[in-house]
Order: structure tokens, then sequence, then C-alpha cells
């Protein structure tokens, strides 16, 4: 008689993550069950394991089974970014969305204790929140207007209801010194990567976060991190290539804010082709030649028969993938923290200044906060400016939300829908909506075919976004 099947979990609060990574990992050379391999394991039979195997031959995957959860608390949103690098690992994050900072809510750089460039930053930094607060009750008030009460609501019912509102366009004030809480969840293999980033990183806040991090995540997976230290690779391959960046000239003119700068031709062939391969044993070849065949009324019909009544949860066939394009994009600083969770594509993103001008809210406006909002904006590009001569690393924690970053990205067409299907929501804030819709627009006028199935959420274009919701971007 046939062993039944068995399917259970070997819980975490009994075992630690590098016990639960040895017992998966026997099961390769082990007829015993998961269970009976970790009833004989002890927490220094596990790290003799990953001395041997992982560290010794270099079985890294083995560490993938040690997930660790990490909670990381106080840290600059310009942090985060570092944090959250790692594509292979689930972050939650307070959001700017829907909480409201305090005005102590920031990190002020251990770089410059003793330094007369301190004040500066301090005041320049508090001056920014001062201005985000005094915003909150004047673009309520606009809110309130648009939106009112319903008859028997709480104010304070109310006002959950409509936060994202007031918050969506007051957060352009906050700068990346803005403190948030982010929640980890990681496995060891990829933990030791991000820990050799964040040990290698010019900032120092970000350096001992990776120290701390490395700390806590020894308490669980002794073993599996302790041998993350700093590259000095990367840190001597960052100075190089900045050093050889600079000599690249300027452009005579601005280049367009959303700008497809690479697309595959044959990417809706190659993607149809790869569609069909899946479901007949012919080689890839002989699927493309059989997809040079059809007329395009019959490509039509084969297009909508992959994509077409996709629900708006339902995930679409891998072989999209193999249909790439390549963006170069400006956007708001804000809006680049929500499109930067996207790590399933290739993003390579500059480093935040202001030297890309800075998006103006229109309810800013209307809330009769203009000037306001353009005085703050200025004075965080002084202080920029005289924080970059001393260390452009840090000038960076000065500038807020408002200003303008770029960003290379390579996706493709199976990722690309899923940014597009989440980002037009009508929840979806309106600053990464109009990124989106933008994205969406280009893919449809290259690839047809495939890109007039991409699941937008909301009729509006990118045009009526910058005119509702922005009088400068």
């Amino acid at each position: 008689m046939p062993n039944p099947r068995q399917i259970y979990l070997l819980d975490p609060q009994k075992l630690s993550p590098e016990t639960i990574a040895v017992a998966f990992a026997k099961t390769s050379r082990s007829p015993e069950s998961f269970q009976q391999i970790a009833q004989e394991l002890s927490e220094e039979k596990s790290a003799q394991f990953h001395e041997k195997w992982v560290v010794g031959y270099g079985h890294s995957s083995v560490a993938e089974h040690a997930v660790l959860h990490i909670a990381v608390e106080n840290i600059s949103r310009l942090a985060v970014e570092t944090l959250e690098s790692c594509r292979l690992a689930s972050y939650t994050e307070k959001s700017t969305r829907y909480q409201k900072w305090k005005n102590d809510q920031f990190h002020t750089p251990m770089e410059l204790e003793n330094h007369p460039l301190k004040e500066i930053y301090t005041k320049t930094v508090r001056g920014l929140f001062e201005a985000y607060q005094s915003a909150l009750p004047k673009v309520q008030q606009v809110v309130a207007a648009k939106i009112p009460r319903k008859p028997g609501e709480s104010e304070e019912t109310w006002e959950r209801r409509v936060r994202s509102e007031i918050v969506d366009s007051c957060r352009y004030f906050l700068p990346a010194a803005a403190l948030a809480n982010v929640g980890v969840s990681i496995n060891a293999r990829a933990l030791e990567h991000s820990l050799q980033k964040m040990l290698s990183h010019p900032l120092e806040e970000v350096r001992q976060m990776g120290a701390q991090i490395k700390e806590v995540a020894q308490q669980n997976a002794p073993t599996l991190v302790k041998y993350a230290e700093p590259d000095h690779r990367i840190e001597q391959l960052q100075k190089d290539l900045t050093r050889i960046a600079s000599q690249v000239p300027s452009p005579s003119s601005s280049s367009d804010w959303c700008e497809l700068v690479h697309w595959d031709q044959d990417a809706e062939d190659r993607a149809l082709a790869a569609a069909l391969y899946r479901f007949n044993s012919i080689g890839y070849t002989q699927n493309t030649d059989f997809i040079g065949t059809l007329s395009h009324p019959q490509k039509q019909d084969l297009a909508a028969q992959i994509l077409s009544g996709l629900g708006r949860h339902d995930i679409p066939l891998r072989e999209l993938e193999y249909a790439s394009y390549t963006f170069d994009l400006v956007l708001d600083q804000g809006a680049y923290f929500e499109f930067k969770r996207h790590r399933m594509m290739t993003q390579t993103a500059q480093a935040l200044t202001t030297c890309l001008g800075y998006a103006v809210p229109r309810l800013l406006v209307e809330a009769g906060l203009e000037n306001a909002y353009r005085a703050a904006m200025h004075s965080a590009a002084s202080a920029y400016e005289q924080l970059y001569r001393f260390n452009p690393h840090v000038a960076a924690y000065v500038v807020p939300n408002g200003y303008n970053r770029r960003v290379l990205f390579c996706t493709n067409l199976r990722s690309a829908d899923h940014l597009i299907n989440l980002r037009t929501a009508p929840n979806a804030h309106y600053a990464i909506r109009r990124v989106a819709q933008r994205i969406a627009e280009q893919i449809r006028t290259v690839t047809p075919l495939l890109g007039q199935h991409l699941r937008c959420c909301s009729d509006e274009t990118w045009q009526q976004i910058e005119h509702d919701y922005f009088t400068q971007v």
C-alpha cells in the first residue's frame, strides 16, 4: 500500500529558522520524513550543517528556507530605499497616504554631528514639517467642501474616510529624512546579500541599520548571516562610476518625462509563439514560424484568447514576459516610493536631488498654499546645494516628496500589466495613476495586439490627471 499524502507545517515557534532550513535540505539524501529529520536536529547540529554545506561548499539555496520576520522602526525614508532594494523579500511600510507625521519624526544624519551645516539642515527639515502640519487643516477645509460629511456621520469617521484625500497632497512637503517603520520578511540568503549592500553604503545611518539587523538576525539564524560583511568592491565601484558618470555632457534640452527607449520589435510574435510552445511539443522556432503565417485578424484573435476575460485579480500567462520594454521615467519622489515596490522589474534610480524640478498639487493651490509650498521647495533646494558640497549623499535627506526623480526601468508585459492594473485603480494616488496611464499608452502604441488588453481600471488619461491634480509637474 502506497504511503498516504501528508502536508503539514514545521512550526517556527518550536523550530528555529536554521533548523527548518536543515530539515528541508536533508530531504535530498534522507528517506525520513521532515518531522523525523527535524527531531534529530539540535541548534548545534544545524549550525554545523550550515557551516559545512552553505558556507563551506556554497550550497546557498539551503539558506532560502530560513525565513526571518524583522521589524525595523524609525529609519529615514532615504534608508528605507536601501532596506527595500532586495527583490526576493516582502515589505510593508508606514504609509504617507494613511498616516500623519509629527514635527519631530525625522532623522538627523550622524555625518552632521558637530558640523556647522547641522543648523541649516535642522532648520530646513523642521520648516518642511511645520509647513506640512500647517497645510493639513487648510487642505481639509477644501476637501470638506468637495466631500461633505454624510448625515449623522461624526467628524472622526468622516476624517478617516477622506484622510488620503488630504494627505495625498500634503505629503509633497515631507522630506526624505521623515521616519518610517518597515516590516520585512526575508530568507537568510537574500538577507546576507542585503546586509552586504547596507554595510557598504555611503550613509552612516544605513551602515548602522545593517549592523543592527545583522545582530538581530543572528539571534535566530546565527550561522547563515554571520559572514555578511562590507563589500569593498561595491564601495570602490560606486566611487569609480560616479567619477566617470560625471563626464557625460548634459543635454541641451530636457527629454520626455516618460520615454520608451527600447522595445523588442518582435515582442508580440515572441509572446504569442511562447504561449503556443507551452501547449505543444514543437520547438520555439517552428512556433515562431507558424505565428508568422497568421493574418493580423488571426493574431488579434489569439491575443484575445490569451488576455481577454482576465478578472481584476487574475494572473496572466507567464509567457507574456517574453515581451519586454525599457523606459526612462521622471516622476515625483512620492510616486517613486510606490513605483519602487514593483520589484519584479529591473529598476535603476538616480540619486534624489533638486535638479529636476518639483510638482505642484492643485489641491495645495486651491487651499491658498501655493506661495508657502514654493517657499518650502526653494528652501529645501538651497539647503540641498549647501549640503551637496559637503556630502551629496547627506544632501538627499532634505529633498521633499514634491521633487522629481529619474529612474530607468526594464519590464515585461506581464509585470507591466500588474503595475497598470494596480496603479490605475481609483484608490491609487493620482501621481502614480498618471505614470501608469502613460506607460500603458506607450505599450499600446508599440505592441497594440497585446497592449489593447492591458487592464487599466479607469478611462481617465494621464493628461486629464495632470490637469485635474497638478498645476505643475
